[in-house]
C-alpha cells in the first residue's frame, strides 16, 4: 500500500529568500522524517512528494499513491490550505485530514467564528475590518485584540495587539492590513485562561486527546500566544501544562464541539481562551496541527497521555481508514 506525504518544507523557503516568520508555518525536516518512519511502521510504502508543485507535476506524469498524508500549508491565497486536497479530489485520491472545503473555511478565523456562532458555541464578539474605512464602524467595547484574519503559528500577534482605545485600534490595524495585505480580525479580548485542546477523529466518533493550558511566564510577550512566544525560545516565555480536570472537562466540550460543527477529520487542535466567567470560547481551530515530535502542541499532548509518536500517527491513521474501510481491508491483506 503506497502512501504519498505532502508537505512544505521551511529550509526550502527560506532559501528562496522569505524570512523567519513568513515561514513559520512550514515544516522541518525533522517532522517529515518523524512522519515517513512512522507510516513505515505502520506498514505503508512511503513516497516523498513536497508542496503543490511537485504533486501536480507528479500527478501529471501519472504517479499515483493509494492515499496522501496531506501535511501541506500552501503559501498563497485565503483557500491555500484548501489547494492541496482540491487537486486530489479532482484525481480521486483519499488524503488524510479535513477536506477542501473545511480547510479553506478554518484558514479564514471570521468564516470559522461564524460557522461555531451560528450553531450555538461561544466564541468572542468579533468584527471584520477589511480596510481603513472599515475601523470607524467597529463597535465594541474596550479592550479589543486585533490578528490578521488568514494566518498561523500566532503571525501578527504581538504585545500591540490588544488596544485600549480608537487610536490605538486605528494604529494596529492600519499596521495589520499594510503588513499582511489580508483582513484584520477584531475580537473582544478575553482575560481569562489559555487552552489548546488535542481531537482525533471524525464526526460522532472524535474525541478530545487531552487539554493542554498556556501558562505565561516572565519573558512572556504581549497578552496573546503570538510568534514571539512560540520562537526557539519558548520554553523562556510559556509552561505547557495539563489543565485541571474541570477546566479540561469545559474545555474539551467546546472544543469537540467546533471540531464537528467545522467538520475536521482525523485530528487536530482546537484553541480556546476563557471569558471573565471562566466559560471556555472557541478562538479558532487548526485541521492540520503542528506534528514536530517533543515540541508541537499535539505532540506534547499525546506524550502526555502515554503515546509515542508512532501512536499518535496511528491514531490518525485509524480515523483515516475508518473514512475509507477499502482501504483499511488492502493494508491488512498486504500487512
Amino acid at each position: 500500500m503506497r502512501i504519498g506525504v505532502t508537505y512544505d518544507l521551511r529550509s526550502d523557503y527560506l532559501a528562496m529568500g522569505y524570512g523567519e516568520e513568513d515561514t513559520a508555518e512550514f515544516d522541518s525536516e525533522i517532522t517529515i522524517d518523524a512522519i515517513c518512519n512512522a507510516l513505515t511502521s505502520l506498514g505503508w510504502q512511503v513516497t516523498r512528494i513536497g508542496n503543490i508543485k511537485a504533486l501536480a507535476e507528479a500527478l501529471v506524469a501519472g504517479e499515483r499513491w493509494d492515499a496522501v498524508f496531506n501535511f501541506c500549508e500552501g503559501l498563497k491565497g485565503f483557500a491555500r490550505e484548501a489547494q492541496v486536497p482540491a487537486l486530489l479530489d479532482a484525481y480521486d485520491i483519499p488524503y488524510v485530514f479535513s477536506d477542501a472545503l473545511t480547510l479553506a473555511v478554518t484558514l479564514d478565523k471570521s468564516m470559522a467564528k461564524r460557522v461555531v456562532r451560528n450553531c450555538g458555541i461561544p466564541t468572542p464578539d468579533f468584527a471584520v475590518i477589511e480596510s481603513t474605512a472599515d475601523i470607524r464602524r467597529v463597535n465594541l467595547p474596550y479592550p479589543l485584540f486585533l490578528k490578521p484574519v488568514a494566518e498561523g503559528s500566532g503571525k501578527g500577534v504581538n504585545a500591540k495587539s490588544k488596544v485600549d482605545s480608537p487610536a490605538a485600534l486605528k494604529r494596529v490595524a492600519t499596521e495589520l492590513l499594510s503588513r499582511f495585505n489580508e483582513p484584520v480580525l477584531v475580537e473582544t479580548f478575553l482575560p481569562g485562561r489559555e487552552f489548546t485542546v488535542a481531537v482525533l477523529g471524525t464526526g460522532d466518533g472524535a474525541h478530545v486527546l487531552g487539554v493542554s493550558e498556556i501558562v505565561p511566564k516572565k519573558a512572556w510577550v504581549g497578552d496573546g500566544y503570538g510568534f514571539e512566544n512560540k520562537d526557539g525560545n519558548w520554553q523562556e516565555k510559556v509552561n505547557i501544562i495539563a489543565a485541571d480536570p474541570a477546566s479540561a472537562k469545559a474545555a474539551g466540550k467546546v472544543a469537540l464541539a467546533a471540531w464537528r460543527a467545522l467538520r475536521c477529520r482525523d485530528g487536530g487542535r482546537v484553541d480556546l481562551r476563557n471569558d471573565a466567567n471562566g466559560k471556555p470560547n472557541f478562538i479558532e481551530v487548526n485541521p492540520v496541527a503542528g506534528l514536530r515530535p517533543e515540541h508541537s502542541d499535539m505532540c506534547l499532548i499525546a506524550a502526555r497521555e502515554g503515546l509515542s509518536y508512532r501512536d499518535l500517527i496511528g491514531r490518525i491513521m485509524e480515523s483515516f481508514l475508518e473514512r475509507n474501510p477499502g482501504l483499511g481491508a488492502k493494508l491488512r491483506v498486504a500487512a
